[in-house]
């Protein structure tokens, strides 16, 4: 059984790392520490200009799915993403990250849900509608949906802030630990 907590911590650290991936790609992220109940991360341009918003979902990498909840079948518009991030379990590895544009993930939740509804369950027995919706990570959607297609697609974002998704990448030097003063 899980404990509350540690799901907790796994969703904060998926927003950090997600905010991680767009500061290094030069993109503005803030953090909205569960003020907003749609938005996870706010992200603009460092001008100021341009305005996406983002809704982070954790799942286990190497996980079968990643639940996204009954708001993923509602198309927030153009400057929404959702980023499902699989976190390793060994804590070796980095993370995966999957950025959907909102629109897509809203027909696709739609379509998988309500073929589900109408598809007998175990014994044959209807599924009783419930707000639960997931995406499935490793293989295809109840509808053929893949989301591998979405792995890193950061320059989803990146356009649709107007910014060149080619830009060099911040990169911390190897010998980050060294200085050019002189140690006492």
């Amino acid at each position: 059984m899980e404990i509350e907590g540690e799901k907790i911590l796994r969703g904060s650290a998926s927003q950090f790392y997600v905010a991680a991936e767009l500061s290094r790609r030069g993109v503005v992220a803030a953090l909205t520490m569960g003020n907003s109940p749609t938005t996870d991360i706010l992200c603009t341009r460092p001008d100021g200009e341009g305005f996406v918003c983002i809704q982070v979902k954790t799942f286990r990498k190497g996980g079968r799915s990643c639940s996204v909840g009954l708001k993923a079948e509602r198309n927030h518009g153009p400057d929404f993403f959702w980023v499902l991030v699989g976190l390793p379990t060994d804590g070796d590895n980095a993370p995966i990250f999957y950025v959907i544009p909102s629109g897509e993930m809203a027909v696709h939740i739609t379509k998988c849900h309500t073929i589900w509804v109408k598809t007998p369950g175990r014994d044959g027995r209807p599924h009783k509608d419930n707000p639960i919706r997931s995406v499935r990570i490793s293989r295809k959607n109840i509808d053929g949906w893949e989301i591998k297609d979405f792995m890193d697609r950061w320059d989803l974002i990146q356009l649709r802030l107007g910014m060149d998704p080619n830009r060099k990448l911040a990169v911390i030097p190897e010998d980050d630990d060294e200085t050019d003063e002189e140690s006492p």
